[in-house]
């Protein structure tokens, strides 16, 4: 019971992070999955079928703000669901002992990109511009869903800054359609476990827990993600999936570190860390004093030109 506890904790944090930056919610579950222990396929495949009642939810929020644009979906979604289903197939027919380091090398590079994409360069802002052409979103989709499956995650962490880089829809329209062709992504995922794997080596009740905790979040993370900027929460789960994955591949049989020569890497990581968040804490601040000047600014223009017409 404890076990499931934390489960659904860790997909309400997943699920939160995932809210505020449009991605991350697979990275981060598999990498926890993985740090227990789970067999890399296993821990893939249930974090795609618990994706499928979350990305479901979090679709039709959106599209009933209005935050999906479905050519969009359709054009990134459906080759995103043909690479995460060959994905699927080639994780599920590794070796435990090459898909766990497999599996943290792309997790370990999603985390690097993460956080260094949110220490140093903030929220990604895209501008509205020409229509987003199907030669640039088909091959996007097709990456993004093998490495969303054989990394447990990645449909965020390359969908959405790539589209939202184009500058060619608007940011909530990127998240609103990224997350709503996810589900396509997690349905083809969790059918080619299911077709390779059978149930061998999944647990339904951890499922249902990170389902769970991932349906309470959505609501909640609208009004609790105020409280972290996007910035700092960007740098702080980078970090975290940075530093835990370092950790597997230290202890695997490819590198198999001595005591000494880990405990040297993980005083690095950790100090790089902290300088991350320092950095992104200072930056967050500097732009929310720059803002608050541009608003007082103009406010007291808009003062200035209404001034003469009361004298």
């Amino acid at each position: 019971m404890r076990t499931l506890i934390l489960l659904a904790l860790a997909g309400l944090g997943a699920q939160l992070v995932d809210g505020s930056l449009g991605m991350a919610y697979g990275v981060t579950s598999t990498t926890l999955l993985l740090a227990m222990g789970t067999n890399p396929a296993a821990a893939s495949a249930t974090v795609h079928l618990s994706e499928i009642g979350t990305t479901l939810m979090s679709g039709a929020s959106h599209w009933r703000f209005g935050n999906v644009d479905w050519k969009v979906v359709v054009r990134i979604g459906v080759p995103g669901a043909i690479g995460s289903f060959l994905g699927a197939t080639v994780l599920s027919r590794l070796s435990t002992e090459v898909a766990e380091p497999v599996m943290s090398v792309v997790l370990l590079g999603l985390g690097v990109y993460v956080m260094s994409r949110f220490t140093f360069r903030g929220l990604p802002q895209g501008q509205l511009g020409k229509p987003l052409r199907k030669r640039f979103l088909a091959p996007l989709g097709l990456v993004a869903g093998f490495l969303d499956a054989t990394g447990g995650g990645g449909w965020g962490p390359v969908g959405t800054p790539a589209l939202l880089a184009s500058g060619r829809l608007e940011p909530r329209k990127v998240i609103g359609s990224v997350d709503t062709s996810e589900f396509l992504v997690a349905v083809a995922a969790s059918l080619g476990f299911l077709f390779s794997l059978g149930s061998q080596g999944l647990r339904w009740t951890w499922v249902i827990a990170f389902l769970l905790g991932g349906v309470v979040a959505a609501p909640v993370a609208a009004w609790l993600v105020r409280l972290v900027p996007p910035r700092v929460l960007g740098s702080a789960v980078g970090g975290i999936i940075v530093v835990t994955n370092v950790r597997t591949l230290l202890k695997s049989d490819w590198i198999g570190a001595p005591g000494a020569l880990s405990a040297s890497v993980y005083v690095v990581l950790y100090a790089m860390w902290a300088a991350a968040l320092a950095y992104s804490v200072r930056a967050h601040r500097r732009e929310r004093a720059s803002a608050e000047q541009a608003g007082s600014g103009s406010g007291s223009e808009s003062g200035a030109g209404r001034q003469p017409a009361g004298v």
